[in-house]
């Protein structure tokens, strides 16, 4: 796993969790659902455009990987056929109807699954499928049903999202067949609160302490290693007189663990054991793939941990009563010198983020983590309390920024849609392997979610937040962390801007272009909910630009970062480097937004076409999609990926 063979794919990707912590290169995360593009919860009508007789709400271009996909609908509402469409194919690969999520392969349980919500003083029931069936494909996707999927009421349709992952090229992509071996997957997954690790070839070390009672305020050592090698697993054992009492007291809130790789001052993992174990509330246990809570109160974490110098793990007791437990074993192995599971550089630090205590923002998204570097997010937790019992709090939307972009790459129709429930959090506890939720009738409520496949990779950081209700109308106390593998510094590093519109800055590129609509200036907001409003001057063309930007020569990819006004969707263009068109894929941005108009979308260009080069003649030529009339550019950033 450690060698230099190309990380693995689609399917394979979510085979290997030991592989979770490998660095990767050229991989995004993407998100398309029904945002209520005036910012509020109007989150319904889940469609793109029109397409004869079908109705298209996913369309990309370029190799990727579809890993999670979710549709909530009432029963009364007629039952849509989904079709996915691969590579261009005018003919659907594979359909699907929501009943037969579950039950036909490969959407079968626990990979995928159906949940009913219940009647909720008759906002209910509301029906929700989901899927972690993976689907990739070399060269694009296309997924339409045969229904338009729009309104709030009972009988319209439904909404929904997509989360996938885009590749800068297609090297190891087979597209999906529906016919590839899950059978790995699917019994892993049916193992939940075992380790999904495969079996190591030697039996790992452990250092176990029983009987062990940790006195307030004191630090007790539960690993302290030195040399290569990687924790496994973290298992505890509490004794009955300490099990959790609810609402996040107990050893669950009151104990910290505390973890340090290779000797760092700062700690790479400091956290409480409940979100450490998945359950920061502790009503009832609940627990993923990952971490979590086994229902004789057993607790676990199985993210594999690499370290290549030393691990030091400790145990804090922040509370004001003993913490009592049975046993805790700290399962590792010892790396071989000569193929350690893991290369140094190639993969990254299990971290978490700072713990976000408890604590509202009024007005505002709760940002429950900020990380800096290069890495990939894996999971997340977040925790909320409102004023009064039996609260809706759970709309807020979860808004996912990566590396400076304005743009959320993930947005989700409400919190309980990134956790993949769909219908607000009337019901705890709910489980699957990849996600579950734990709590009151909807306050207070607690959610993990794995990412296991579609981990969300950032090259110089990324910030997780979430709104307070619909639209930060609420008042909600939030708490959570997000667990990542990382390493300090970044992936890749702003090498040039062209300013569209700046005559200076335009000049200094060597900026030009053929069918020319002319320039106009726009002032409007970004879809991150700031309410921030940005005047800018940029043009449109209905022929093409170009102009010639910097690089660092040592890159490993170069990517371009584009402001530009989404009024209308489906905006494409080809894009030349140096003369040579990239065939991985074109400039394509098919959602828009008509409300909040700014956008900044990227593309990514591979290593082949940029590698060694000081300067990049890039050319985009529009191609006519649909509504569009016009490529139009206001503002481009070029980050060397490094």
């Amino acid at each position: 796993m450690a060698s230099k063979t190309p990380p693995p794919r689609g399917l394979a990707n979510l085979e290997r969790f030991d592989l979770l912590p490998a660095l990767r290169d050229g991989v995004q995360v993407r998100y398309e659902g029904s945002i209520d593009k005036q910012g509020f919860n109007a989150d319904w009508d889940w469609w793109l455009y029109r397409e004869g007789r079908e109705w298209v709400i996913f369309d990309v271009d370029g190799p990727g990987c579809i890993y999670n996909f979710v549709q909530h609908r009432y029963p009364e509402s007629e039952e849509p056929t989904f079709r996915f469409y691969f590579d261009g194919e005018e003919t659907p690969r594979f359909e699907i109807k929501p009943s037969e999520f579950g039950t036909k392969p490969p959407f079968v349980r626990p990979l995928a699954d159906a949940y009913l919500g219940p009647e909720d003083n008759g906002r209910g029931p509301i029906r929700v499928v989901r899927s972690f069936v993976p689907m990739p494909y070399a060269k694009s996707c296309r997924i339409t049903t045969d229904l338009r999927l729009k309104g709030p009421n009972k009988g319209d349709g439904g909404w929904g999202h997509v989360v996938c992952h885009s590749y800068a090229d297609a090297d190891g992509i087979e597209t999906f067949t529906g016919r590839e071996p899950y059978g790995r997957v699917l019994e892993r997954w049916s193992r939940v609160g075992e380790d999904p690790k495969p079996a190591p070839a030697k039996p790992y070390e452990a250092a176990v302490l029983r009987g062990l009672t940790i006195a307030p305020g004191e630090s007790v050592l539960a690993l302290d290693e030195r040399g290569a090698g990687c924790v496994a697993a973290i298992l505890a054992e509490p004794e009955p007189e300490s099990e959790p009492s609810a609402g996040g007291e107990g050893w669950l809130g009151q104990l910290w663990v505390r973890a340090a790789w290779d000797g760092h001052e700062k700690p790479d993992v400091e956290c409480p054991a409940g979100v450490f174990f998945a359950n920061e509330l502790g009503y009832n246990p609940v627990g993923v793939l990952s971490h979590g809570r086994r229902a004789d109160g057993s607790c676990y974490n199985y993210f594999p941990m690499p370290y290549w110098r030393g691990a030091r793990i400790e145990l804090i007791n922040r509370g004001t009563e003993p913490v009592r437990f049975a046993r805790w074993e700290t399962r590792y192995s010892k790396a071989d010198p000569d193929s350690p599971p893991y290369a140094e550089g190639q993969a990254g630090y299990f971290r978490s983020s700072a713990y976000y205590g408890p604590k509202a923002t009024p007005g505002a998204d709760s940002l429950i983590g900020r990380i800096e570097g290069r890495g990939h997010l894996v999971a997340g937790h977040v925790t909320a309390w409102a004023r009064k019992p039996n609260v809706i709090s759970c709309e807020g939307d979860v808004r996912v920024r990566i590396d400076g972009n304005a743009t959320p790459q993930v947005e989700s129709d409400g919190s309980e849609s990134w956790v993949c429930y769909g219908w607000g959090f009337p019901t705890p506890p709910e489980t699957n392997p990849s996600s579950a939720y734990d709590g009151l009738p909807d306050n207070p409520w607690s959610m993990v979610r794995l990412c296991g496949g579609d981990w969300y990779p950032f090259e110089r950081e990324l910030v997780f937040g979430i709104e307070s209700g619909e639209y930060n109308n609420q008042y909600l106390r939030h708490s959570g962390v997000l667990f990542y593998y990382g390493v300090d510094g970044p992936g890749m590093v702003l090498t040039d801007e062209l300013d569209v519109g700046n005559k200076a800055s335009e000049g200094a590129h060597v900026y030009r272009t053929a069918g020319s609509r002319g320039y106009y200036t726009l002032e409007s907001e970004y879809e991150d909910g700031t309410g921030r409003v940005l005047r800018d001057t940029g043009h449109e063309t209905e022929g093409s630009s170009e102009f010639v930007v910097s690089v660092d020569p040592r890159n490993r990819g170069v990517r371009l970062r584009r402001r530009s006004d989404q009024a209308t969707g489906r905006q494409r263009a080809n894009v030349y480097v140096d003369g040579v068109r990239v065939k991985e894929r074109s400039w394509y941005y098919a959602d828009r937004n008509p409300y909040k108009r700014w956008l900044e979308d990227e593309f990514d260009i591979p290593a082949a076409y940029t590698a060694g080069k000081t300067d990049l003649a890039i050319r985009l030529e529009y191609v006519q999609e649909g509504e569009t009339r016009a490529w139009n550019e206001f503002y481009y950033w070029v980050f060397s990926l490094v």
